[in-house]
């Protein structure tokens, strides 16, 4: 009975580092882990401990037997990622050691002293690397009162194992030395030169916040906008509750095939009574009770072959929705699997293969593939009424009626005030995570490596930083903060009085499940004000607290 990782793999790692037995690859010690869509269990060598399974923080491995109908596939697929041997196990790579947490050289002048900027799984795999050690503190700056990032915003309400790992970064709060600092603007209410006076160091761990966007006619109208946005309209972020949607037409169009381009389409056509069962905000729910729109095409520049989307996600999809192609991508489909040499491009082709025709008549709102389209200009006056593609490589232009068009083309970082930024990469400079130019600064995530990986990728990559950090502390290479210790959180608080703390972040989380009920994970709050509001009712820390909180103790 071995153990098979499903399409909720997230790429953290630690399953292989549970592992006794070294059977799940790409392990981080190995060349394809940074890029691989999932990680695989070798079911010859598996012995069915059951380790990686409590390791996974988002519940994304179980036994074979014990899979869903949808999840079988993925027996298959893990198999076929390693070699058959007969009559004897396959070769592994040298097992993939836990890397050693980075040794803090204790001081007697104090702790280490680190300031994150940011909340999402970069920051909080960097804080807990950081606090493996006695004598560090680990103060995260986030200007939403609520962490986490991406994984709260970002990961798509249908995804629930996903935003599993939560619960991990919520373990990670609790540990000694850990303060939140939410509701805070690093810019606004204090300065980088701010957080280097109170800290040894500074990490940014702000991810890749812009989209890329599309240059063509008509783009701004009415109906247009992005996939991420609409992704966090689902997800209730503050900032995107009254963003205007149209779902009053039956057709709505994403540029683009990757995998949000994937979750915004499935979300679209998804009923809304399922939704209903997850944390998808209450106004996203409304709107799509009222949807009108029955296909969701997401167009695509380059061929079959070169699908942005993972395989993972093309299982999950087509496994719970009704894709399909017209005739003329089917034939390159098969023009493509007839030359396709690697096994996973292979993969995904042979999925494709199989999908439904667009020209038989939709039973439900269904997903169309399309390929070969080149985004020439969106039609309409006083809004989007159609989207005009030119067919890849010619003049023939191809018009398509939507009432809704938007772009998933990819990512790019944004400047930090003070920071070296590399404006052509979208990066800030750096060399393993240590700021080119500006000591004592540093980044992980997708501001440092662009907006590549997985949720899971940047543990690897906030422990690259880590060390550098550590090793140059160590080293005598960092300046001394300025301030004491104490001072922090009287600057912060008198510049900011609505900051969240750890404690209010509790009270948020708790009213947030409250309001779920029986019946769903969390219903979010909104607003700012009403996440206040939650937040006020967070216990006020005793006088010994806040003495300790003072002195710096």
């Amino acid at each position: 009975m071995p153990h098979v990782i499903t399409q909720s793999c997230c790429s953290d790692g630690s399953c292989v580092y549970a592992c006794p037995v070294n059977c799940i690859h790409p392990s981080p010690d190995e060349p394809g882990f940074a890029t691989a869509e999932m990680l695989y269990i070798d079911p010859q060598a598996c012995v069915d401990c059951g380790a990686c399974v409590s390791a996974c923080p988002v519940g994304a491995i179980a036994p074979d037997s014990r899979l869903e109908s949808k999840q079988l596939p993925f027996i298959e697929l893990n198999a076929a990622f390693y070699p058959k041997y007969e009559g004897k196990l396959p070769p592994t790579s040298k097992l993939a050691p836990v890397l050693d947490a980075p040794v803090v050289h204790s001081r007697p002048d104090g702790p280490l002293r680190v300031a994150i900027v940011g909340s999402g799984p970069a920051a909080m795999y960097a804080a807990d690397e950081l606090l493996t050690q006695e004598g560090v503190e680990v103060n995260v700056f986030e200007k939403l009162p609520t962490p986490y990032g991406l994984v709260r915003a970002g990961v798509a309400p249908d995804h629930q194992t996903t935003k599993r790992v939560t619960t991990l970064f919520d373990r990670i709060t609790r540990k000694r030395g850990f303060g939140f600092y939410l509701n805070v603007e690093v810019g606004t209410h204090v300065s980088h030169a701010d957080l280097l006076d109170h800290h040894h160091a500074v990490l940014y761990a702000v991810g890749a916040p812009n989209d890329r966007r599309l240059d063509v006619e008509g783009m701004g109208l009415p109906g247009s906008g992005t996939a991420t946005e609409v992704v966090a309209w689902f997800n209730g972020h503050p900032d995107f509750t009254d963003l205007p949607v149209a779902l009053d037409h039956e057709r709505a169009v994403i540029v683009g095939n990757g995998n949000v381009a994937l979750d915004v389409a499935r979300i679209l056509t998804t009923d809304p009574d399922a939704l209903a069962r997850t944390d998808v905000s209450d106004h996203a729910l409304a709107a799509l009770r009222d949807s009108k729109v029955r296909e969701v095409e997401i167009a695509a520049r380059r061929r079959p072959a070169d699908s942005a989307f993972t395989l993972p996600e093309l299982i999950g999809l087509t496994a719970t929705h009704e894709v399909v192609l017209d005739a003329a991508d089917h034939e390159l489909v098969q023009q493509d699997l007839a030359h396709a040499t690697d096994a996973l491009t292979r993969n995904k082709l042979e999925i494709l293969a199989k999908l439904g025709t667009a020209e038989a008549p939709a039973t439900r709102p269904r997903i169309r593939l399309a390929y070969q389209s080149t985004p020439h200009r969106l039609l309409g006056t006083d809004r989007v009424d159609g989207i005009e593609f030119t067919v890849t490589g010619s003049t023939e232009r191809r018009r398509l009626a939507a009432g809704l068009v938007l772009t998933s083309i990819g990512y790019r970082g944004k400047a930090i005030r003070d920071v070296p930024f590399d404006d052509a990469a979208g990066v800030v400079p750096n060399e393993r995570g240590r700021v080119t130019g500006a000591p004592g600064t540093y980044v992980a995530g997708w501001i440092k490596r662009g907006p590549t990986g997985f949720i899971g990728t940047n543990k690897s990559c906030a422990a690259q930083t880590v060390h550098e950090l550590v090793a140059d502390y160590n080293a005598g290479a960092l300046r001394t903060p300025s301030a004491r210790r104490g001072d922090l959180d009287r600057l912060v608080r008198r510049r900011q009085p609505d900051l969240v703390d750890v404690a209010g972040w509790k009270a948020i989380d708790a009213a947030e499940v409250a309001r779920g009920g029986d019946d769903r994970p969390r219903v979010k709050f909104t607003s700012i004000g009403d996440m206040l509001t939650a937040a006020a009712d967070a216990p006020k820390p005793s006088l010994r607290q806040r003495l300790l909180a003072t002195l710096g103790g």
